[in-house]
């Protein structure tokens, strides 16, 4: 069966396609070293924080609230994408410790936001975070011209960052939120369930999580990393910890401060894993149990989303009026 198109040139399949695959993969790099990050969309804007409406009282920290939409990695970042992006002449990103579909890890949390920056700057767009080249620094914006402004000021993330470490609410809402509309209700867990996830070494099976309870002993392949969020985010529980942008006291006005980390890891017991669990290291610290994900405006625009509902539309219209 033949594809009608529209007087406008535009096949529906076309437009379809378009907003399907613009919402849930990216490509980085070229030739040899392309390769892609996947995103979910994490709607529900102006949710509030987690206030221990959706799961247990003793289990939540009031985090979560995000007032506007945003995209969140499907997977942490895998060691593959760390390498092509050094091969790409992204200078002193570190990693290593694990092999190419495993998740990327022993990254300070600057190395975390170089590695961000370029995905920025290499698809035209700003980077998030002022870096020096040694990636031991960071120089806050300004907070008038130059810092995000999007849920309250943030020194650390440029205004038009297209790419950014998830903030620890981001982080969040992706794992914990119930995926429910505008409320403060959340899981437990990150898989979501109110119910400790069934540890495994590797797999994706509903409720699990990679972390010590079945003896495992380093990071699955980030696309086998456990079961889902609400939103559809892979190994936010277990598989490696995850840096966050945000410094530990939320505020993201001193460089120097400790940043938030969060979701526990292969090695982790259980505890980690809880929302209501939250710590943090210095920037300059890593390990073989921390990696990253990386988070994103919403694409398509809601522009391109609303030109694309017309054109169907107009398109069915003409249908109509064709039968």
């Amino acid at each position: 069966m033949k594809t009608k198109t529209t007087k406008l040139g535009i096949t529906l399949a076309g437009v379809l396609a378009f907003i399907v695959t613009s919402a849930h993969a990216d490509t980085f790099g070229s030739g040899g070293n392309a390769f892609t990050i996947d995103f979910v969309d994490i709607g529900n804007a102006g949710n509030a924080d987690d206030a221990g409406a959706g799961g247990s009282p003793s289990e939540f920290t009031p985090f979560g609230g995000v007032s506007y939409g945003y995209r969140m990695g499907t997977f942490e970042i895998a060691q593959d994408a760390i390498t092509k992006a050094a091969a790409s002449g992204v200078l002193n990103l570190g990693g290593g410790a694990w092999s190419a579909t495993q998740s990327a890890a022993n990254m300070t949390w600057f190395q975390a936001a170089a590695f961000v920056n370029w995905l920025n700057t290499s698809t035209g767009h700003v980077a998030a975070y002022q870096l020096d080249i040694g990636l031991t620094t960071l120089t806050l914006w300004d907070g008038l011209t130059q810092a995000w402004q999007a849920g309250g000021e943030n020194l650390y993330r440029h205004r038009d960052a297209y790419y950014f470490l998830p903030s620890e609410d981001e982080w969040y809402k992706a794992a914990y939120h119930k995926n429910d509309g505008v409320t403060a209700n959340y899981w437990d867990f990150a898989t979501g369930s109110n119910v400790v996830p069934t540890a495994v070494i590797s797999g994706t099976g509903a409720e699990t999580a990679v972390y010590f309870g079945n003896g495992a002993v380093s990071p699955a392949a980030v696309n086998m990393s456990g079961g889902l969020s609400a939103y559809g985010t892979m190994g936010q529980n277990g598989n490696v910890s995850e840096w966050t942008e945000s410094a530990f006291d939320e505020t993201n006005d001193s460089s120097s401060e400790g940043r938030a980390f969060r979701g526990g890891h292969w090695g982790s017991a259980e505890l980690p894993l809880r929302a209501s669990f939250q710590n943090s290291f210095s920037p300059e610290f890593s390990n073989d149990g921390i990696g990253f994900r990386v988070a994103s405006v919403p694409e398509p625009s809601s522009t391109v989303l609303m030109l694309s509902a017309g054109v169907l539309a107009l398109a069915r219209r003409r249908r109509r009026a064709a039968l």
